[in-house]
């Protein structure tokens, strides 16, 4: 009877350990969890394009808070001073990893990280990045260049661990970020494997045709001539020293 008392004991607990385990996670249940869905298209055309992320999911009572870490290649860049403007007008809220230069080329540039944190929605979360294609070095032939962006990871956090730690043995990865773009200070996130409508997404830049040089720098020789001398002429008839 002892060892029954103390089995019985021993399920009690286990059964309360999932439980609270259960509480913790506070609304990402693996049933929740299958009805997460995240897309990444790119929208517009030339070099000035905008990543479109868009995360669907169940309705939930919890407020969950979601950050999407985006590895950028560096045949595309951010601009910070348009994010921060951005930011004010909009509230997109994005952090980047490191200073971007704008004005170098593909070839000189390293690729960079961009932390995406999406405002709390019922069911449809979604935000529009603004990047922008870089110069790449030019070729014999010209043509085009193939940029590939592979997908975001999808972070969650329940927002009542704003300051806390989460546990270790979650069934999820628990990896560390900034809270958000004001609070910098790392809190813990859960790295979700969810349903990607695609891997990655791409697009094409133009590029430079070295054989066309000659003509285009004779060219613009001649134009910049020609627009000098119609400037000291307009200068010298209307008496403008």
């Amino acid at each position: 009877m002892i060892i029954l008392y103390f089995l019985l004991i021993v399920f009690c607990l286990i059964h309360c350990g999932h439980s609270q385990k259960d509480e913790v996670i506070c609304g990402l249940a693996s049933s929740w969890l299958e009805s997460v869905v995240l897309s990444v298209n790119i929208e517009k055309k030339g070099f000035h394009r905008e990543l479109l992320y868009e995360v669907k999911h169940d309705p939930t009572p919890h407020v969950i808070k979601t950050l999407l870490i985006q590895r950028l290649p560096s045949g595309v860049y951010m601009d910070q001073y348009q994010l921060a403007s951005l930011k004010e007008d909009t509230g997109l809220e994005v952090l980047l990893d490191s200073s971007v230069n704008l004005e170098d080329p593909a070839y000189v540039s390293p690729g960079f990280s961009a932390l995406v944190y999406l405002r709390p929605a019922e069911r449809v979360l979604q935000a529009a990045v603004p990047i922008h294609g870089r110069y790449h070095r030019p070729s014999n032939s010209g043509g085009w260049e193939k940029v590939t962006i592979e997908g975001p990871k999808l972070l969650l956090r329940p927002e009542k661990y704003e300051t806390k730690t989460l546990p270790a043995d979650l069934p999820h990865r628990v990896v560390k970020a900034p809270c958000t773009v004001r609070n910098q200070s790392l809190c813990s996130w859960l790295e979700i494997q969810t349903s990607l409508v695609s891997d990655s997404v791409s697009l094409k830049l133009p590029v430079g045709n070295l054989s066309l040089a000659g003509p285009v720098c004779a060219g613009t020789v001649l134009a910049t001539l020609l627009c000098c001398a119609l400037l000291f002429r307009s200068v010298w008839k209307h008496g403008i020293f």
